[in-house]
């Protein structure tokens, strides 16, 4: 007799197999227990009979309590009104640990609950959907990249300076010097896309922002490609490739995640379609003033333009070249137009906002040092970044994406930290 995981079930049809599960849910009718199954890969129903089992067997299954763990024994048989299309006849169980008052029951509970007991919650259904769609969706990522050429760099986490001010990074002593936990790996990207042509980082970013909105967390996971001999116009085509490459990929590995959080594919097939719109900033400013915002030139969108703009073309779309005021020193000017640099936000529908930022870098070493004097920046933070510019500098572009944001829109949750996988201490300061 083999023992197998439950997602493997349709391999074993007719064979009797032995599965170690955790007890989700379970009723009984005196006479049949029908108990939902869950080992980590998947999750089915055993069905127990009280003439097969025998009357005290049959009695202390039924009275196992919710996430008791044990090995079950029985014959796979196909279903077709089941929704994994499996089911297992158990024949004899083995309890392994047993559990007393499993606090997240079969009930609606609040979210701050949830929160609170994330550690256990992370078994459910939906939080469980959501993490097997965030490991395809990086699995996707890497396989994006690597087939198209690009090298992954793992960029400091802890860094000496702050290159984009101190107001929005964590501090910390590092051996009596200060230190900074990275909000960025871009900085580093451009530096090694000048060793490697096209790389990409992929890891955990932090901003110290005491957000009161549903968009942000002070600790999430950020794609910050880099390519060197690119401008802003092959960038987008790599960035809506991206998002239609992930997305399909999600269709494709995830069916029956995406069928718990009752997230409909046809409405993702669409963002799959490319390429999607774009609209330059002023442009965007007229839509928006001549469908009653107020909205003046010079601003940054908040979610309610960003909501608008995305809902208006019904599908992602591209805002491009946004005033130099609002976006950061490193972004090239535009080269007709001294009030704008030449940038890109991609905004995601249905209420989701911005999904991808990215710009193309300046190479002009005096144009550089003149912003960064401008930000108040010290020079001397930024000689290694100034050098990219004197030693054979090149055309370079690049974007970040915030993995939880993307998940967020993937998987239509109501806040971005239902996608964190483990408690953070300090969620409550995201209501």
């Amino acid at each position: 007799m083999e023992t197998i995981s439950i997602i493997n079930a349709a391999d074993h049809v007719d064979e009797q197999v032995k599965i170690g599960v955790w007890l989700s849910n379970k009723r009984s009718s005196g006479k049949i227990a029908f108990l939902q199954l869950r080992d980590g890969t998947a999750t089915f129903q055993g069905v127990a009979l009280k003439n097969e089992l025998g009357e005290p067997a049959f009695t202390q299954l039924s009275d196992l309590a919710q996430e008791t763990s044990l090995w079950v024994t029985g014959t796979i048989h196909a279903d077709a009104r089941s929704p994994f299309g499996y089911e297992l006849a158990i024949s004899q169980f083995e309890v392994v640990g047993t559990s007393h008052d499993y606090p997240i029951t079969p009930k609606d509970h609040g979210i701050d609950f949830l929160l609170d007991h994330r550690h256990l919650w992370l078994r459910s259904s939906r939080p469980n959907a959501i993490m097997r769609i965030r490991n395809e969706v990086i699995r996707a990522v890497y396989e994006f990249f690597n087939d198209r050429g690009f090298i992954k760099i793992d960029a400091p986490i802890l860094t000496g300076s702050a290159p984009e001010g101190t107001t929005e990074l964590f501090k910390t002593d590092y051996f009596g010097q200060d230190a900074y936990l990275s909000q960025s790996s871009q900085l580093y990207g451009e530096a090694a896309a000048m060793a490697f042509g096209k790389i990409f980082t992929f890891g955990p970013t932090f901003r110290a922002e005491k957000s009161k909105t549903r968009r942000h967390l002070t600790e999430f996971w950020q794609l910050e490609p880099e390519m060197a001999w690119m401008h802003q116009d092959e960038s987008l085509e790599v960035q809506e490739q991206l998002v239609a490459y992930l997305v399909q990929a999600v269709i494709d590995h995830c069916p029956h995640e995406l069928a718990v959080l009752d997230r409909d594919v046809a409405t993702l097939q669409k963002y799959t379609k490319l390429p999607f719109p774009r609209i330059s900033y002023d442009d965007a400013i007229t839509l928006l003033q001549a469908n009653g915002f107020d909205v003046d030139w010079g601003v940054d969108f908040g979610s309610p333009e960003e909501t608008f703009l995305a809902e208006h073309f019904d599908q992602p779309v591209f805002v491009l070249n946004y005033p130099k005021a609002i976006k950061a020193f490193y972004m090239q000017a535009h080269p007709t137009r001294g009030d704008v640099v030449i940038a890109a936000d991609l905004l995601a529908p249905e209420g989701y906002g911005e999904i991808i930022g990215g710009s193309e870098r300046s190479t002009d070493y005096a144009y550089l040092k003149e912003r960064l004097l401008a930000s108040g920046q010290d020079l001397q933070d930024y000689e290694w970044y100034l050098d990219l510019r004197k030693y054979g500098s090149v055309p370079h572009s690049g974007f970040g994406m915030g993995l939880e944001r993307f998940l967020a829109w993937i998987t239509l949750q109501d806040h971005v930290r239902e996608t964190i996988p483990f408690p953070r201490m300090l969620h409550r300061i995201y209501p």
